[in-house]
């Protein structure tokens, strides 16, 4: 069979891509100052803005969020009565978490084993450069038939609602008929895959109070309240015995009717320990896609090295909690404060702070735009047919354009399949996804301009 020319052209761009890959990892976009200098994510929103004037993007900038942040938009505007479409993928990245436990750099670009390694690889600095190939090909072969605006997001990991509350104060800036999301990913390599629902989430950070100082676990242990043991049964409680979120009043019962997720697939994508099961009830993809899940994130707590015999004065957590769709995040977010209060013990000091929210996200996949993403598959993947699944994690901006703009119809791919392996150590992407993926979206772009001209 002979090859698209837009396949043949992308294929001839993946070398540039890893090129470009390569700059763009390299740019530690961690958004938390406290981490990172503030210097790298602005680095990395000036590549992504060079980047679209390279491209003939217009009125390129680098938008200064309501969250200290900056989000790139550019425009590139398309033939006379063509529909437009706004592409989004985010530049900042999760931690490295542990830099020593990474067996190549995790800000340098490295191949192994047919998979390029860097944080930010999948998530989503790859999905910034899937939109370029996509763009080039259709340049390279005919012209871009749709108007398109390009929106790189600066704080999409730390959930602090810079960009939305950006969109919110200037609706006009990314009205689009139809948008794609670049921050997914397919549920297997190989399998094209449009996600359909989002988890929305919340963040808290607990703080537990007992004593004015740490005291000598002698002498005043067994009746001194230990303000980190009076944490750790809070946190406990919101767990049931087989490991169900449980959080007074938010129901945990709902059920996935889409694609199937085999338990065995499950514990090898998960990579869990031989002998320890999963937690939770219902089927695999009613936990992770239908019912709300919390997550413990973090422990303010004295390492073990360099631990002294001292009862705890004071402790703090950073919890998770992902809301499935049909839930409201902020209402989650009250439920979960008033659980924590009630279930803190000894009458030990509690204070519960917000510090991310955003809002579950269900797609309408009946619209005309996934039936061009479908067709578009079918060239990017042949044999394949479209699948449908949802995904446990959250992109706050979905709900908000959703809201924004109720007639756009939307769209979630990405290059976050379950190898990838993002938010953890050795980030990984597939660049026979990142390839694949670009020659779908550039077929889906030219599908959904026949048809809106139909």
């Amino acid at each position: 069979m002979t090859a698209h020319p837009i396949s043949e052209t992308v294929a001839s761009l993946m070398p540039r891509a890893r090129a470009e890959l390569t700059e763009l990892v390299a740019f530690r976009s961690v958004a938390d100052p406290a981490q990172f200098p503030r210097s790298e994510c602005e680095g990395a929103a000036a590549w992504v803005a060079d980047a679209l004037r390279a491209e003939g993007f217009q009125d390129v900038a680098a938008l200064d969020t309501p969250d200290g942040t900056q989000s790139v938009y550019g425009l590139l505007p398309g033939p006379e009565g063509a529909p437009t479409v706004l592409l989004y993928a985010h530049y900042d990245v999760q931690p490295p978490l542990d830099e020593a436990a990474w067996v190549s750099p995790p800000f340098e670009l490295t191949e192994r084993d047919g998979r390029w390694y860097g944080r930010g690889a999948a998530d989503c600095k790859g999905g910034f450069v899937m939109h370029l190939l996509a763009l080039r090909a259709l340049k390279a072969n005919g012209g871009v038939p749709v108007s398109v605006k390009v929106i790189v997001e600066g704080s999409e990991e730390q959930g602090t609602g810079g960009l939305e509350q950006y969109a919110e104060a200037h609706p006009e800036l990314l009205t689009a008929d139809t948008i794609v999301i670049g921050d997914c990913g397919n549920f297997r390599v190989g399998l094209p895959t449009v996600t359909a629902t989002l988890r929305g989430m919340t963040m808290v950070r607990v703080s537990v109070d007992t004593l004015e100082g740490n005291l000598h676990s002698g002498q005043f242990g067994g009746a001194a309240p230990d303000a980190l043991a009076a944490l750790i049964r809070v946190l406990d409680s919101l767990r049931a015995e087989d490991g169900s979120t449980t959080v007074d009043g938010l129901p945990a019962d709902a059920e996935w009717d889409g694609l199937a997720y085999e338990e065995a697939d499950f514990r090898e994508d998960a990579k869990v320990l031989d002998g320890v099961g999963l937690i939770g009830g219902g089927s695999v993809a009613d936990r992770i896609w239908a019912r709300p899940a919390v997550t413990v994130l973090g422990i303010d707590c004295p390492p073990v090295v360099g631990a002294t015999p001292s009862v705890q004065a004071g402790a703090r957590a950073l919890v998770s909690l992902r809301v499935p769709p049909g839930q409201d995040a902020a209402e989650a977010t009250k439920l979960l404060t008033a659980h924590i209060e009630k279930h803190t013990p000894w009458g030990a000091r509690v204070t519960v702070d917000q510090v991310g929210q955003g809002q579950a996200f269900r797609a309408d996949t009946s619209s005309p735009a996934y039936t061009a993403m479908a067709e578009a598959m079918r060239i990017a993947y042949p044999g394949q047919e479209m699948q449908t699944a949802g995904m446990g994690g959250s992109i706050p901006l979905c709900n908000t354009l959703a809201t924004l703009y109720p007639e756009a119809e939307m769209l979630l791919i990405g290059l976050s399949e379950p190898e990838a392996r993002i938010h953890a150590v050795n980030e990984s992407v597939s660049p026979q996804e990142l390839e694949r993926l670009s020659v779908a979206e550039a077929h889906f772009l030219a599908n959904y301009a026949r048809s809106q001209q139909a």
